[in-house]
């Protein structure tokens, strides 16, 4: 079997809040994530999964343990490493879209690529390929203001696999739409992922969605079971 895409073990989260007693969020966590897996995150609000996420997403720091990630340990990298990391291996979806409103949808898309060293005709190019995907490319001159809540999420999955990552993040990625169009915009992100063979950890309250992902484990206590 080859290596985990995402290697976590003993990690440790804390946050000192001025008081003796440091907050821990995380306790002794251990997971491995590979290629081509997706796993659901189930968590009660408040039980640290957004913290999880972004201790694997390296938008924080762990307080202790293993953070290997695509082989690389990453527990004590620098800030630039750790950047580059995020930029070219890591793909983050959100609840909300967080697209920015003065730009199109392919120009969102685009973002991602033209900070990774692409150029204007290649990250245009793979702008459209991946709206033709997600069945945008008639909206993609359509500012987020000017499309619907799950076209703009849709717009957020392709921004999310712009770069090609090797790991996607998404934290409650449909929790902000209607039953109908959320059914619809997951099946979307999950062939998304299956056709690209990425790895997946996908945070979610809906354990309909969770039973249909290739593995399923839970946040409690801080300690991760499943």
């Amino acid at each position: 079997m080859s290596d985990p895409i995402l290697k976590i073990q003993g990690l440790v989260k804390s946050y000192n809040t001025g008081r003796p007693n440091e907050v821990q969020v995380l306790r002794d966590c251990d997971l491995e994530l590979f290629a081509g897996q997706v796993v659901s995150l189930v968590a009660p609000s408040g039980a640290g999964k957004s913290t999880l996420l972004h201790v694997a997403g390296l938008l924080d720091t762990p307080n202790g343990g293993l953070l290997q990630m695509s082989g690389k340990n990453m527990s004590a990298a620098t800030d630039r490493v750790r950047t580059d990391m995020r930029l070219m291996k890591i793909g983050f979806i959100y609840q909300f879209h967080h697209l920015l409103p003065e730009f199109s949808a392919v120009e969102n898309i685009m973002l991602p690529q033209l900070a990774a060293g692409s150029n204007d005709r290649q990250a245009r190019a793979r702008a459209l390929q991946l709206l033709d995907k997600v069945g945008l490319s008639p909206r993609g001159n359509h500012r987020p203001s000017e499309l619907s809540g799950g076209e703009q999420q849709r717009v957020a999955f392709c921004r999310a696999l712009a770069n090609a990552p090797d790991l996607l993040l998404a934290d409650e990625p449909t929790g902000n739409l209607d039953p109908e169009t959320s059914d619809h915009v997951f099946k979307l992100l999950m062939d998304l992922v299956r056709s690209t063979g990425m790895g997946a950890l996908i945070a979610t309250h809906n354990m309909e969605l969770a039973a249909g992902m290739d593995r399923q484990i839970r946040l409690e206590k801080g300690k991760i079971f499943g």
